[in-house]
């Protein structure tokens, strides 16, 4: 297995920012989407939906510590946070993880959230019979 979170050896630009027992945070250098990351589970858990009681508050500890992190360090006005679960809804690492991306008053798109995109009239399905 190759996955990109389990051996974070694969990736030299992926960082761990933060820590705890059951969940690690991971930053890249990223021109757009400045201050972003994501939190994973150490263990491999294909999607949100496999993680234990313990990885789900785990994770929520580390949120706290990214947001005052975060704030501390780009000073957001807002936050975008998402998980993305099968290869339909966008997954593409399939190794449970939780995005957190910053976001900034001054950007093109301030104001728009997740939902924007996925509301939009292209995205409507086919009739169903």
């Amino acid at each position: 297995m190759s996955c990109p979170f389990c051996q974070l050896e694969l990736n030299e630009q992926q960082k761990v920012v933060l820590q705890n027992d059951h969940c690690l945070f991971l930053q890249m250098p990223h021109e757009i989407l400045v201050g972003s990351g994501i939190i994973i589970p150490r263990a491999h858990r294909e999607t949100v939906f496999d993680l234990t009681a313990v990885e789900w508050a785990a994770t929520h500890a580390l949120l706290a510590q990214v947001k005052t992190l975060l704030d501390a360090q780009y000073a957001p006005q807002g936050y975008n946070l998402g998980w993305n679960s099968g290869r339909v809804a966008g997954q593409e690492v399939f190794h449970a993880h939780l995005h957190i991306i910053p976001r900034y008053a001054d950007e093109p798109l301030a104001g728009k959230g997740i939902r924007y995109w996925l509301k939009q009239p292209t995205n409507r399905r086919p009739r169903q019979n």
